[in-house]
């Protein structure tokens, strides 16, 4: 990164959050929307052009850090997009690993959100029980443009409801415990991460990282969802469909 953002010349050095805005910044200034020929299927749809959006990451008792942060690094460096750390109840909440992350945003006050993505980890057991919880994807379904998931996050979308009739995927090692939410759901064994319209859901943990870049170059495009992943030194596994952890 020094030599294309360095001071040799002079030139002010960035932080890494503004390397990665200016990069991305950059490659879409010069390509536009135009996409690859040879890039999977779900991502050469046309990209949306909406300036700004907001994405809430809900948070729950015993949430996986990497289900939250590895999708966060990526997206809270899109120009545009505005993460917000969402909970029940506004405040420090718990993760699987001990580390508490602030939500600074609650249930009934957080406003419209554009994109939603409910991470995995040994909380979701309780969070399947969680009526309140449940009762907020249900009613962000009805106006988000995209409903993401990491891990067994999808197992909790799919608790409520929210899955039917469309293709999912989740963590390999809790599958069964995703299946067992909806029958009605077609379940993908072998994906790094599936879209199913609206619906986003990705495989375990890293595979959420792989998923918020897909995200990304649905929205802003491809060559920008690649640049920004090599500014942060990320080696993006692109395909949804090659999935190196897939059961037998």
């Amino acid at each position: 990164m020094r030599q294309i953002f360095g001071n040799r010349l002079g030139v002010q050095r960035l932080s890494p959050r503004a390397v990665g805005s200016a990069v991305f910044l950059a490659v879409m200034a010069i390509a536009g929307s135009s996409q690859a020929a040879a890039t999977p299927s779900a991502m050469i749809e046309a990209p949306a052009r909406k300036a700004h959006r907001v994405v809430g990451v809900v948070l729950y008792p015993g949430f996986e850090v990497l289900d939250v942060f590895g999708p966060v690094e990526m997206w809270a460096n899109v120009p545009g997009m505005k993460v917000v750390m969402i909970a029940e109840h506004a405040g420090p909440v718990r993760s699987a690993q001990g580390v508490e992350v602030i939500a600074t945003h609650d249930f009934a006050t957080v406003g419209d959100i554009d994109v939603l993505m409910v991470p995995g980890g040994v909380g979701t057991f309780k969070a399947l029980k969680d009526k309140p919880l449940l009762d907020f994807l249900r009613a962000q379904d009805q106006q988000v443009e995209l409903m993401t998931s990491v891990c067994t996050g999808s197992a909790i979308l799919a608790k409520a409801g929210l899955l039917h009739g469309h293709r999912a995927t989740s963590n390999k090692a809790y599958f069964k415990l995703a299946e067992a939410q909806d029958d009605g759901v077609t379940w993908v064994r072998k994906a790094r991460w599936v879209e199913d319209g609206k619906y986003i859901t990705s495989s375990g943990v890293s595979a959420g990282t792989d998923m918020a870049l897909g995200v990304a170059a649905r929205l802003y495009g491809l060559d920008g969802a690649r640049r920004l992943a090599r500014s942060l030194e990320y080696q993006w596994s692109e395909d949804p469909n090659l999935d190196p952890f897939a059961l037998p």
